[in-house]
């Protein structure tokens, strides 16, 4: 009982990880109706960005999380207007194609400079013991850091006069439009911060796990699940439906081999997208 507890409570550290990877995705996604197939690189450069930080500053990694969202939000920007202004009215498949491309660029970049070899950030925090399990200060500190960047950003989307237009544009782009707000500014700083969150969630990533240039892929995968399982636009939904995930991941992890958990956690998403297309939280946030 004690072990299940113990992948419980490390499921609950991580899952807000999750939450936090799947913000960005779905800020992206329900803003702009644009499916996001760079996201995996972008966290993935969030694992580098703090891992060339941290290796010429030598200080509170967690404290380096500021530039390398800022650095997120920049290649964000620069992302929108290369490769996702020009095709954001147009088909789906067009975005998801130029996206893509994003993906494969950055990755083979990526490997070029960094090889596919592991890398880590050597930062430790000292944790809390619980019985016979010890439990790391670094997944307690990046599930705080996950909490407290899921409340700024529904602060700031339910608060800030930006914020708002944000929601406005997402609810009805030409009404929006029509009171006044350029949609074309919302929808590249929305992009923007969807980058960020997504660097975010990597740099946090490499402060608990050993990373490469693709390791990006896996949380893009386990975004979509949390996105569907959340609902659009909803970033106290998202950070509760990662948690959602990382404790299913603690309960089942000590019954069933490892192999097996990507296959109950895509079960759950054709489960959810069949019976709840709008998410679970849809009535609740």
């Amino acid at each position: 009982m004690s072990e299940v507890l113990a992948s419980l409570l490390d499921g609950l550290f991580v899952g807000c990880i999750y939450g936090l990877a799947a913000m960005g995705l779905s800020l992206i996604w329900g803003v702009m109706n644009v499916i996001n197939l760079s996201h995996g690189a972008m966290i993935a450069l969030g694992m580098f960005g703090v891992y060339l930080l941290y290796s010429h500053l030598a200080i509170n990694a967690y404290i380096l999380l500021l530039p390398v969202m800022a650095g997120g939000f920049l290649v964000g920007l620069a992302i929108y207007w290369i490769a996702v202004h020009g095709v954001v009215n147009r088909p789906q498949l067009m975005s998801l194609l130029s996206t893509f491309a994003v993906n494969m660029i950055v990755i083979g970049i990526g490997t070029t400079l960094w090889s596919t070899s592991p890398y880590n950030v050597n930062f430790e925090l000292s944790g809390i013991t619980i019985g016979p399990y010890t439990f790391t200060g670094n997944h307690i500190a990046a599930a705080i850091a996950a909490v407290i960047l899921a409340a700024s950003l529904q602060l700031f989307l339910y608060s800030a006069r930006f914020g708002k237009a944000i929601r406005a544009v997402a609810d009805n782009r030409d009404g929006a439009e029509l009171m006044g707000i350029s949609s074309a500014w919302v929808l590249m700083v929305a992009f923007g911060l969807g980058i960020s969150l997504a660097a975010a969630s990597g740099a946090l990533v490499a402060m608990l796990f050993p990373f490469t240039i693709l390791s990006g892929g896996i949380y893009e995968l386990k975004s979509f699940v949390v996105t569907v399982l959340a609902g659009l636009g909803k970033p106290i939904g998202a950070l509760l439906a990662g948690i959602l995930l990382g404790l299913l991941e603690g309960a089942v992890t000590p019954f069933v081999a490892v192999s097996w958990v990507p296959l109950i956690e895509f079960a759950l998403f054709v489960f959810v997208l069949v019976f709840f297309p709008r998410g679970i939280f849809e009535r609740m946030l």
